[in-house]
């Protein structure tokens, strides 16, 4: 397995709405570089870089995949860890736990910033650093393909074993 960099990764997304019209409904693209330990930046810099690849990646697969096909696909975006609330001494952040998932498509109904909420404040850091978990990312996978494919809780259960769906009546 081999994550492909930002800057390929618009190439990569074009690929997978192809395969996918073709037939295809399940894909995954793993995107490196997004580590911001060093000069993180703020509005413009590295993480505003990669951001607007990600962006243009995303804009891309909803393109090439179609109107018509786009309206019953659906994007989850997430990332394997969080980043700290505080700059460390390189001008950039480490990692974290909570982070957040983005879901779009055609059929989302989207606008809106769902699940459990807490304010960002000194006493809700996770280890006086970082945002907590409040939403486990298999949690997500399971409400949605439950809904998108079908699946009762003993399905979901053979492949998120132990963790209860969390359905966010996203689709």
């Amino acid at each position: 397995r081999h994550a492909v960099s930002p800057k390929g990764f618009e190439l990569s997304a074009r690929r997978i709405a192809r395969l996918m019209r073709g037939g295809y409904n399940l894909g995954f693209v793993d995107v490196g570089g997004w580590d911001t330990h060093v000069n993180q930046g703020g509005s413009s810099g590295y993480l505003a870089d990669r951001l607007t690849e990600l962006g243009r990646g995303l804009a891309g697969f909803a393109d090439e995949i179609g109107p018509e096909v786009w309206r019953d696909t659906v994007v989850v975006v997430i990332s394997e860890f969080g980043r700290t609330f505080r700059e460390n001494g390189d001008k950039g952040t480490d990692h974290g736990h909570g982070s957040v998932y983005w879901v779009l498509g055609g059929g989302i109904r989207g606008g809106r910033i769902v699940g459990e909420q807490v304010k960002v404040a000194q006493a809700t850091l996770f280890q006086n650093r970082d945002y907590p978990v409040l939403t486990d990312y298999r949690a997500l996978f399971g409400g949605l393909l439950g809904r998108v494919y079908g699946l009762d809780q003993a399905a979901l259960q053979k492949v998120f074993a132990g963790v209860q769906p969390k359905d966010m009546t996203l689709v």
